[in-house]
């Protein structure tokens, strides 16, 4: 796998510091050398996602492993018991698409690490890049949400909107941990695919115009670019008939034809970037042609094509709700009602942040949703089961069930509420801080002297 340069120089200045704690003698907090606590939340009450709530419920939580919830749940001895009346316990909340440990300050190119040049890349991998200490993550945990997906080359405003064709692996992450095998849920998840389109039009930014491109040659290059995309997937089938034959002189080893082979066996979903309709179907015929597994992402237009999508079984990672409409001519709440016009099609949905700076506002933009017409157990779902099931993790996130990772939310009510509290916070077992960068400086300005 390939890791790129800024990476590479996070890693070296994590080692540094690492090895100045050593010579220094400062130790580590317990969580970091002993095995995890046991703990039990008792008198809460539970959604477990997996069937009714329990009014008066407790979950046990061993080696960070949710090992009991019920009515009735045997407290082990010695449990850290956490009284839960009054309070209501949850899965942690799932963000399908961020730039997540990739992008501190999109201003600041040397700390952005969202794309690699070039538009094909299959063989990136956003976990190699991603930075643990990023001041994102304890912001976005503080929300509840206890993992998401850092997904390269996927645009948005964090990363100025930089991308490729195919852009690289998304890798699921847990919000917590000092290295990235700490917090790796799957290394990777899905490819991205940003969908190539006929762009007529262009914004310039060395004039700050609008520059104008004849259809005809706008079509001509998006048909090059298919074919392109063509071209990689037969070159990867061929090159996975030719792994194991042949000795090493007969054979050179192709790391970016390698990274293609679990997507064109279907093994490895393809996460494709579209939001016009026609894009939309020209993605889906694509994938049916090239026998992909195909996941959409944005589908500003998606319910205009929302009986294929469901004939397909082709899941949708919705942009935030409160966003301008794509198109001067829609109604102003035209991403607001969609969620539900899909669902009741019978599309499953999932929402995504589709950066960092407003991830913390996940709960709030399912919330709207449902205002919209959307009910409300789907728009938890959508940012809970939905995305485990999505991306093939439900069998260890996404419900409070026996064997599940204990990514757990405890709260004073209904957390895509804004108002609601978050009171604890649990990731792999752990009950973890919501401290953070933005609740300090809430704190330092609120006790500022009064005249000064």
């Amino acid at each position: 796998m390939r890791i790129s340069i800024l990476a590479t120089v996070r890693l070296a200045m994590l080692s540094a510091v690492t090895l100045s704690v050593v010579s220094l003698g400062i130790s580590l907090p317990a969580s970091a050398q002993e095995k995890p606590t046991t703990y039990a939340i008792t008198h809460a009450k539970v959604f477990t996602l997996s069937g009714a709530p329990i009014e008066d419920g407790t979950v046990v939580i061993r080696d960070g492993k949710i090992s009991a919830v019920g009515a009735n749940a045997e407290i082990p001895s010695g449990a850290q018991t956490i009284d839960g009346k009054g309070l209501q316990v949850y899965p942690g909340l799932f963000d399908s698409i961020t730039q997540m440990g990739l992008s501190e300050i999109s201003a600041v190119s040397a700390t952005v690490d969202t794309s690699e040049t070039g538009a094909f890349n299959p063989d990136v991998v956003a976990a190699d890049a991603v930075l643990p200490s990023s001041q994102h993550i304890p912001v976005t945990r503080a929300a509840g949400i206890t993992e998401v997906l850092a997904v390269p080359a996927s645009g948005g405003f964090d990363s100025g909107g930089a991308s490729g064709i195919l852009g690289g692996q998304a890798s699921a992450i847990r919000l917590a941990g000092w290295t990235i095998n700490d917090m790796l849920l799957k290394k990777s998840v899905a490819m991205v695919l940003n969908w190539p389109t006929i762009e007529t039009q262009s914004f310039d930014f060395s004039t700050f115009a609008i520059k104008h491109k004849p259809y005809p040659e706008a079509k001509e290059e998006y048909e090059k670019h298919v074919n392109e995309l063509t071209e990689w997937l037969d070159r990867a089938r061929h090159y996975a008939l030719a792994v194991g034959h042949g000795g090493r002189a007969d054979f050179q080893r192709d790391l970016k034809l390698e990274a293609l082979i679990p997507v064109t066996r279907g093994e490895l979903p393809v996460l494709v970037f579209a939001d016009k309709a026609r894009d939309v179907r020209n993605a889906v015929e694509f994938c049916d042609k090239q026998k992909l597994k195909m996941i959409l992402a944005g589908g500003s237009e998606a319910y205009k094509v929302k009986d294929l999508l469901r004939s397909k079984a082709i899941s949708v990672i919705l942009r935030p709700t409160l966003t301008e409409p794509t198109d001067e001519d829609d109604p102003y709440d035209r991403l607001l009602t969609q969620p539900a016009e899909l669902s009741a099609a019978g599309v499953r949905l999932a929402s995504g942040s589709f950066d960092n700076s407003f991830a913390r506002r996940l709960g709030q933009q399912a919330a709207n949703a449902v205002s919209h017409g959307l009910p409300y157990d789907e728009a938890l779902k959508a940012v809970t089961l939905y995305p485990a099931q999505i991306f093939g993790l439900a069998d260890q996130i996404g419900t409070l069930e026996t064997g599940r990772a204990a990514n757990i939310i405890v709260t004073t009510g209904d957390p895509l509420e804004l108002t609601t509290e978050l009171r604890y916070l649990f990731i792999n077992g752990q009950l973890t801080s919501t401290d953070n960068k933005q609740k300090a400086l809430f704190e330092k300005y609120s006790n500022r002297p009064k005249g000064q």
